[in-house]
């Protein structure tokens, strides 16, 4: 089973530049995708729903920004939309969709903008989200948290780490809030393949030919909780997928969690 996320920095724009194209080539078992920028009605119809997948929408209030979209194969036994707090659901941010094996959130963290104006605003969403994650972990199924976490976690994970200390997405308080998800049971898969990987970046900027200097940081994951981790064969990132001023990352289950 292949389950990849992406942002696509606008459902629209990532359409006319091929987004279905490489989705009949990539063929996805599940794609989560996030900053959608879009409501339904303002789709064609082959996005609505691409290529006969089942597809889920949590699109923010404000059009036009924000917003996840999680497209499976197969139909999910349930599916929930946000956090069930109206501050952070107004955005769109928080799909879930569930499997006989795992549920799959799909999220778009918050950034935390030039200025750290939306610091305080992310850190109570990360801390409201682990709360929520840690309620249904009760019943003892895994859980795939993927998306855009808007944070690089250590230096390896952006090209220019000493440069951008006391910027938002490498800032003290959001690398810690990665410490304790880490500390409670979350697996950055692609870091446990690839310990030492460096230059693996999932976003640049579309200033300065950020993405052909290939200066990136790497703030999309595919975290696991650690029950899932022996069902998981494998992450990479894909950045030569363009479209977007971020690239997918892909994870590979197999065993009994790749049966949807």
């Amino acid at each position: 089973m292949k389950l990849y996320s992406w942002n696509v920095n606008g459902i629209r724009s990532v359409a006319q530049k091929g987004l279905l194209a490489w989705m009949r080539v990539a063929q996805p078992d599940a794609l989560c995708v996030q900053e959608t920028k879009a409501h339904v009605e303002q789709l064609d119809a082959e996005l609505v729903r691409p290529l006969g997948y089942h597809a889920y929408w949590h699109s923010g209030a404000r059009r036009g920004y924000s917003g996840v979209a999680t497209f499976t194969r197969e139909e999910p036994q349930s599916v929930a939309v946000g956090l069930g707090i109206p501050e952070f659901d107004d955005e769109g941010r928080v799909l879930m969709t569930e499997f006989p094996s795992f549920r799959l959130f799909n999220i778009y963290f918050p950034n935390s903008q030039r200025g750290l104006d939306r610091l305080d605003y992310k850190l109570r969403f990360c801390n409201a989200l682990l709360a929520h994650l840690s309620r249904l972990r009760r019943d003892g199924k895994p859980l795939v948290v993927c998306g855009d976490y808007n944070t690089a976690h250590r230096p390896i994970d952006l090209r220019n780490p000493r440069e951008n200390e006391g910027n938002a997405g490498f800032l003290p308080e959001e690398r810690a809030w990665i410490d304790t998800f880490v500390a409670d049971g979350y697996v950055d898969t692609f870091r446990t393949f690839h310990p030492d990987a460096e230059g693996c970046y999932t976003w640049w900027s579309y200033q300065f030919s950020a993405r052909a200097r290939n200066i990136g940081w790497r703030i999309d994951y595919q975290f696991v909780t650690s029950d899932l981790m022996p069902s998981v064969l494998g992450v990479r990132i894909w950045p030569e997928v363009t479209g977007s001023d971020h690239c997918p990352v892909e994870l590979e289950l197999g065993g009994s969690a790749a049966a949807l």
